[in-house]
């Protein structure tokens, strides 16, 4: 099974989102630790996957961006 950078991006996304809702509610101070420790990690780790993702294009610079064409206007 191949794990994508899209898969890590989504996992520590919702890791750092809960360490926020757990030191909120006044959890223990080890669990928000801990979580807050393997959140740290997991960025760490999701920045890697991004960067060396074997992602290909054909899209370039010229496309712009495709919600707002260039000439076209609203």
């Amino acid at each position: 099974m191949k794990s994508t950078a899209m898969f890590w991006v989504v996992n520590t996304t919702i890791t750092l989102v809960l360490v926020t809702i757990m030191a909120a509610m006044n959890f223990s101070f080890n669990w928000v630790f801990y979580v807050t420790v393997l959140g740290q990690s997991m960025v760490v780790y999701m920045v890697y996957r991004v960067l060396t993702d074997d992602y290909k294009t054909d899209k370039t610079f010229k496309d712009f961006y495709e919600d707002h064409p260039i000439g076209q206007s609203s």
